[in-house]
């Protein structure tokens, strides 16, 4: 089922992929890493002029890496705001996503600190280091396939 922000982006010819809507009934959108940049602009001046969170995660082990943005758009007297879910899935050996700092700013930290935990690099962010893990830290500890150094498990403990 198409929502209507679906709809309105597939009108102006603006590729994406509905995902359907979470259990909120929010919309929840796939963009393509090259794509990501100029469709968070078109969003924007839309009316998506809040990122309420930024976050990522790893779909699978081996596979995919995700960042997930959460928009709203706020206006005056709204007591309902429109919100959406967009999805940018990039690939593992090299996952680079256009960074939204430029459009949102608080997606400062929120984007380091997927870097910092996930290793996506997003491009054009202005200070892209980590946030949480010392500069010294080898990895990304949030990936599935991670194993932590030095970490031995207990063998044959009773």
């Amino acid at each position: 089922m198409q929502g209507h922000l679906s709809a309105w982006l597939a009108k102006h010819g603006l590729v994406h992929r509905s995902l359907g809507f979470d259990y909120q009934g929010i919309e929840t959108l796939q963009i393509k890493p090259e794509d990501w940049h100029s469709i968070a602009v078109i969003l924007y001046v839309y009316g998506y002029n809040y990122l309420r969170s930024q976050c990522a995660y790893d779909v699978a082990p081996g596979g995919l890496l995700a960042s997930v943005y959460h928009l709203t758009r706020i206006a005056y007297g709204i007591d309902q705001p429109e919100e959406v879910c967009i999805k940018v899935f990039a690939p593992r050996r090299n996952p680079r996503i256009p960074s939204v700092f430029w459009v949102w700013k608080s997606a400062d930290f929120q984007e380091r600190e997927s870097y910092d935990m996930l290793g996506i690099f997003y491009d054009n962010h202005p200070r892209l280091k980590r946030i949480l893990m010392p500069e010294s830290w080898i990895g990304w500890p949030l990936r599935k396939d991670y194993i932590a150094p030095n970490f031995y498990e207990i063998q044959d403990a009773h």
